[in-house]
């Protein structure tokens, strides 16, 4: 959604492998407790440890995680220049304290361990629905497809959690959760895609070096907003800074917002964005028995159906725009009310086109309900029956609450962290900078933000990167189908296609939200990074 380790002398001084090895361990022992490091011109690194175990598939696992911050700078900035003593708050050079919360295995040793770096998407949004929905080793409980009842909220041992393959270390954007940014020009200097991008790169590399881990293998997991910004991440690491990764993860995928379908209607002529929904239209309506003659018995083999007659009949008829006969309007009218629960009425008033603000708020008219943009199986009284788009988003309102307050629990009390702090679900980005100089690129490209040809470009380079797409048939604020869409247009050779691989579930934006979703997911992930 809007998404201590060793010292450095160890091999300098020649120690042995098993010395190294014995440190570690005795690392893993030691008393946990609050450290700072050195100061930064406006904030300074924190880290609080703390210890724990979870089960994942009948395994134990002992860990220890680490709540803390990292100060990163903008492009430009210069490591070795010293801040004035003077430049204070908005006068001083922006920087960003970014919040992190890192679980490691203990008694593994880094060069055999993954490490996965996680993040939700906005652009602004904290991680707090990957870390308490899906990966962290604690979740928060939440009703399938209802509104989730008020505190007190259940919060469980997550028995789906990856740490059974990697360590996991959870990112908050500049500005969001607990992360801050300040000095001088700073929503400038931090809220765009490719400040963002920056950001994070310089993340990555102080984490790297911070815990001793630049020769693990390495995974990006990124959701939503998130997707984008691993593609163009690992992309920048490749290319900038020498950094290769083992595999990217997509969860609920937009990497070209050309496809978007939330206002394609400012975008007259580009009409990708109604095909990529299509499908996702068609899964809601049999989700909540609006097909028109019943619902088919399997999902799958009827989705098929309609993505052939997306990408076919329905394509070619909006691609002829106002020259197509008005007998052939009629009958694509007709074949859309069978697969999308509105009536041929609507949808010739609608051009054939509807987007998802409109879908969303008409598909459950009848009974007064608007359902959910993240997750359609969500469904609530409409805020006025008279509207021609959704207003809310009952997924939103449904669960919400839930993680809000199951993360400040689980961090002010079991993290130990945050006191004092008050935490963002979202930072105020503003007018978000969403140019974007593709990796190969001369410069910043004009238009909707692209970046399939930074995964091409990164593909190409390192051919040995494995990207697994993941989503939801219930999610219309990133359709299914666009992801795979968008890959079907990739500009890599064949040779590489087989690098990229599928799976769907029968959830929302947030697979998670469906506990069935929540452990197919897992496994999904597990075999990943396995690399079976």
């Amino acid at each position: 959604m809007r998404l201590l380790g060793i010292s450095a002398l160890a091999l300098a001084f020649g120690l042995s492998t098993a010395a190294v090895a014995a440190e570690k361990l005795a690392d893993a022992a030691k008393p946990v407790g609050v450290t700072k490091a050195p100061p930064s011109a406006l904030f300074e690194p924190e880290e609080v440890a703390s210890e724990g175990s979870v089960t994942v598939r009948g395994a134990r696992i002992d860990y220890k995680a680490v709540a803390g911050t990292l100060v990163v700078h903008p492009q430009g900035w210069d490591d070795a220049a010293k801040p004035k003593a003077s430049a204070t708050g908005d006068e001083a050079p922006a920087e960003a304290s970014m919040f992190y919360t890192a679980y490691f295995k203990k008694g593994a040793l880094a060069a055999d361990r993954p490490i996965m770096f996680v993040f939700n998407g906005g652009p602004g949004s904290a991680t707090v629905w990957l870390h308490m929905g899906a990966f962290g080793p604690r979740r928060v409980v939440t009703a399938d497809d209802s509104h989730t009842a008020p505190a007190p909220y259940k919060v469980v041992d997550n028995a789906d959690s990856p740490l059974d393959v990697a360590d996991l270390v959870f990112i908050d954007a500049p500005g969001a959760g607990f992360s801050r940014i300040a000095g001088k020009d700073k929503e400038k200097a931090f809220y765009g895609t490719d400040q963002d991008v920056y950001a994070f790169a310089e993340f990555i590399k102080q984490f790297l070096s911070k815990y001793q881990r630049w020769n693990s293998p390495r995974y990006l997991f990124g959701e939503s907003y998130g997707t984008p910004r691993a593609v163009a991440l690992a992309a920048r690491l490749q290319s900038s800074d020498a950094v290769d990764f083992n595999g990217i993860m997509l969860l609920s995928q937009i990497l070209n917002y050309d496809f978007n379908a939330d206002e394609p209607q400012y975008n007259p002529g580009v009409d990708v964005a109604y095909v990529a929904a299509l499908p996702t239209y068609a899964a809601t309506a049999w989700y909540h028995n609006r097909l028109p003659g019943g619902r088919p018995a399997q999902l799958e083999p009827f989705l098929a159906e309609v993505e052939r007659f997306a990408t076919g009949d329905y394509a070619a008829a909006l691609i002829k725009g106002n020259d197509l006969p008005e007998a052939e309007r009629k009958a694509i009218a007709e074949k859309l009310a069978g697969y999308t629960g509105l009536t041929a009425d609507y949808l010739l008033r609608s051009n054939l086109r509807v987007n998802v603000g409109q879908f969303n708020r008409n598909v459950a008219d009848a009974a007064g309900l608007t359902v959910g943009r993240l997750d359609t199986r969500f469904a609530a009284p409409s805020l006025d029956v008279l509207s021609r788009e959704a207003q809310y988003d009952p997924q939103s309102s449904a669960i919400s609450s839930a993680y809000v307050s199951a993360f400040n629990d689980y961090a002010r009390g079991k993290l130990g962290y945050g006191a004092g702090k008050a935490f963002k679900l979202f930072a105020d980005v503003g007018q978000w900078d969403l140019r974007h100089k593709p990796t190969n690129a001369s410069g910043p490209v004009s238009g909707a933000l692209n970046v399939l040809p930074d995964l091409a470009y990164t593909l190409k380079t390192n051919p040995t990167l494995k990207v697994l797409v993941l989503g939801g048939y219930y999610d219309t604020a990133t359709p299914y189908f666009e992801g795979r869409f968008e890959m079907r247009h990739l500009p890599v050779p064949e040779s590489l296609r087989g690098n990229i691989s599928f799976k769907y579930y029968p959830s929302g934006h947030m697979v998670y939200a469906h506990e069935d979703s929540l452990r197919a997911l897992h496994d999904d992930v597990a075999a990943f990074v396995k690399g079976r």
